[in-house]
């Protein structure tokens, strides 16, 4: 039982950091690309950083590590739902989405990866698929352990998330201009629309 509380409340930790992690370089990204070098990367210094959020959360939400707001025994069957309901969506989030994308090259390397806007795909349907895949994830955590911890660390990437969006929805408006203002009124950000 402890290590199956151990194995949803570190990836919590870890998932929780994600929003929190984009927050420091997108309103940020002018000031990362400036440190970036041929011989010194930027992410360098970002990955230690977003470990230390690790860190940080993992001993923020230590003392309720044991504390249930429920234990169902079948709560691995809707855990086990969101699970798969976000691994399909990271699959298809993928779609035309490159990696160095994904990790935010377009942003801190704009040189070397020049902007490409993605509405392709699931695309057409969510403009955030791979953060709704993210939410899923943690979700599937917290439903199943139904431990405090996951629900905190869930709700806390669920708020940094929301301002996350909002701040990548503007730098996404100066980038890419009409065409993004456009997508934006045909395609929800979260909410899926078939």
């Amino acid at each position: 039982m402890s290590f199956l509380l151990t194995a949803g409340w570190i990836p919590c930790c870890i998932y929780g950091s994600v929003p929190a992690f984009w927050l420091l370089v997108h309103p940020y990204a002018d000031f990362w690309r400036s440190r970036h070098r041929e011989h010194k990367p930027v992410y360098q210094y970002l990955v230690p950083i977003w470990m230390g959020m690790w860190v940080v959360l993992y001993l923020a939400t230590y003392p309720l590590r044991r504390t249930f707001l429920y234990h169902v025994r079948w709560s691995w069957v809707p855990g086990l739902f969101f699970f798969i309901l976000g691994t399909v969506l990271y699959t298809k989030g993928h779609y035309r989405f490159s990696f160095s994308q994904l990790v935010g090259f377009h942003e801190l390397k704009p040189d070397q990866h020049p902007p490409q806007l993605s509405v392709d795909g699931i695309r057409r349907h969510v403009r955030h698929p791979v953060y709704l895949a993210h939410l899923c994830q943690m979700l599937a955590f917290s439903v199943t352990t139904g431990l405090a911890t996951c629900w905190t660390l869930t709700a806390f990437a669920l708020v940094t998330g929301i301002a996350l969006i909002r701040t990548e929805e503007s730098e996404l408006v100066a980038r890419f201009g009409d065409s993004y203002r456009d997508y934006q009124r045909r395609v929800p950000a979260i909410v899926p629309r078939f």
